[in-house]
């Protein structure tokens, strides 16, 4: 092979796209995530990111091999379109890899992040997930409920009357399929979610509590509703909460 046809061939080769999951809390990066995808991390010199910010407080723990102010983080918000995230993607065709990241965990699952995976996938490039913490995944290990069928439905509705309406209907879908039911809530509601599970669902569903996973504060707890009707509050206020319920 000539030298001419070596430059033609890897120029023609397409990047690959790296799904890089971020923490979920404030704790030590040798905690959650392993050092091989620590240093894939610190050597890419293009992101997609949910949010732009976290993106750079996460590469900033890692061993960069490039100054921050050279690396560049596009930011996937609601309002970018497919033509727009389609050009930031546009050097995968050339030969350039490119991170993808969430705000918290693993990017593309419950997250818009999903979007650029499938793109790639459009485009033939070859897409890369790297192992790292996922809060659902990990609260369902620890809740004991559940672990052959479940679903994450994401947020509740913030109306009350709604909200109630849903988690019945959740309540009732568990019990027909044995299915766990896992929801998240912004983090200064996690009170009023709290109460709204313990007062609206039966008595025997079992719940688990799954706070601030992989930090200091982490704090998992499994009860029937009628325990926790008998016991504290828990400290839940401010902290990213999953809640996972089983019926019977």
């Amino acid at each position: 092979m000539t030298d001419t046809q070596k430059i033609v061939k890897n120029t023609s080769a397409k990047g690959t796209l790296h799904l890089i999951p971020v923490g979920l809390g404030d704790s030590p990066i040798n905690d959650w995530l392993p050092q091989q995808v620590q240093s894939t991390a610190a050597g890419l010199k293009l992101y997609i990111a949910e949010n732009a910010k976290t993106a750079r407080a996460f590469l900033k723990l890692t061993a960069l091999k490039h100054p921050l102010q050279d690396i560049t983080i596009h930011e996937l918000g609601p309002r970018i379109d497919d033509a727009a995230l389609e050009a930031w993607m546009e050097p995968l065709r050339h030969g350039q890899d490119i991170g993808l990241v969430s705000e918290a965990g693993c990017p593309a699952v419950a997250d818009p992040g999903a979007r650029a995976v499938t793109i790639a996938h459009n485009w033939g490039v070859t897409v890369k997930p790297w192992v790292g913490p996922s809060s659902i995944l990990l609260g369902l290990m620890a809740s004991g409920l559940e672990g052959q069928r479940f679903t994450f439905h994401g947020y509740a509705p913030i109306e009350p009357a709604e909200r109630v309406k849903q988690l019945k209907n959740w309540e009732v879908l568990s019990t027909r399929q044995k299915q766990t039911q896992m929801l998240i809530e912004t983090p200064y509601r996690n009170n009023a979610m709290f109460s709204g599970l313990i007062e609206n669902l039966r008595g025997n569903t079992r719940l688990c509590v799954a706070r601030s996973l992989t930090t200091s504060d982490e704090w998992v707890q499994t009860r029937t509703i009628a325990q926790w009707k008998a016991q504290p509050t828990p400290v839940l206020d401010k902290h990213p909460t999953l809640f996972l319920f089983l019926a019977s």
